[in-house]
């Protein structure tokens, strides 16, 4: 890649990963749309440790307190709300991770055709605003059962199909949940933490097993520009998410989805 190409992808990356607009299909569409090569493996772990590395910093306090309450339960102090959150990050990454098992050689052929892509942006943007503007929107996050997680986490699975978002299926499915959307949101970047946190380090495994000489330069690059861009996002994000509400990323994702079957058609 050239450093025009390196940088936007790294730079679409870091601001879709956390938005409910579906990165995969971003990082998809420039090939599809441009004829670019396919980014390799290098950067694929380049932008993995950025986005994972934004979201680690933009909420390092509260993943402290899950890391301390998880370990530290099984001694005298007990469950905690910070441990059973814990636990409900574990419950609700396993659906995803099966279903990728199973689903991966999909996803890599017919999954990534433009107008599956655009089909998905369309349906799955449709649900987001009928579930923020449905969703009572009033339960925090401490309120998050075992069994509101694994619903959560079934739906982050059907995010494997490109277009359909991570971020966006599940804040869809805990605002169906009757969760505020600052809940939604921040238990959907949480949950990220183990998905990105894998697949980052498959794609490191496989890099090693490749062979590849790595282009360190393109890497750090890499990691940098996805790291900022999704920081910032992040940030800019939850500020502005309870007087934007989800509608802004609905419409996007509506006129995006008709643009492409137009240029698909």
């Amino acid at each position: 890649m050239d450093v025009f190409q390196l940088a936007a992808l790294a730079i679409i990356q870091g601001l879709t990963e956390f938005l409910p607009i579906s990165s995969s299909a971003h990082l998809i569409l420039p090939s599809q749309l441009f004829g670019w090569s396919d980014q390799g493996l290098a950067f694929d772990v380049a932008v993995h440790i950025g986005s994972l590395g934004a979201v680690l910093f933009a909420f390092r306090h509260e993943v402290w307190r899950i890391l301390h309450a998880w370990f530290t339960q099984f001694g005298e102090r007990g469950p905690t709300p910070e441990s059973r959150l814990g636990w409900a990050i574990i419950i609700a990454t396993i659906p995803a991770v099966i279903v990728g098992l199973l689903i991966e050689g999909w996803v890599e052929s017919a999954g990534r055709s433009v107008l599956v892509i655009a089909t998905t942006t369309i349906l799955f943007g449709v649900l987001l605003g009928v579930a923020d503007k449905r969703g009572s929107r009033v339960k925090p996050l401490e309120t998050l059962s075992l069994k509101s997680a694994l619903l959560i986490g079934l739906a982050q699975a059907i995010a494997l199909i490109p277009g359909t978002s991570r971020s966006g299926i599940t804040m869809t499915a805990a605002l169906m949940l009757g969760f505020s959307r600052q809940a939604s949101a921040r238990f959907s970047f949480l949950l990220s933490i183990p998905l990105i946190l894998a697949a980052g380090s498959l794609k490191g495994f496989e890099l090693v097993q490749s062979g590849t000489a790595a282009q360190w330069h393109e890497i750090l690059l890499g990691v940098a520009l996805s790291f900022v861009a999704a920081w910032i996002c992040i940030k800019l994000f939850l500020a502005a998410l309870d007087k934007i509400g989800m509608m802004p990323f609905v419409i996007y994702r509506l006129l995006l989805g008709v643009a492409l079957f137009v240029w698909a058609t």
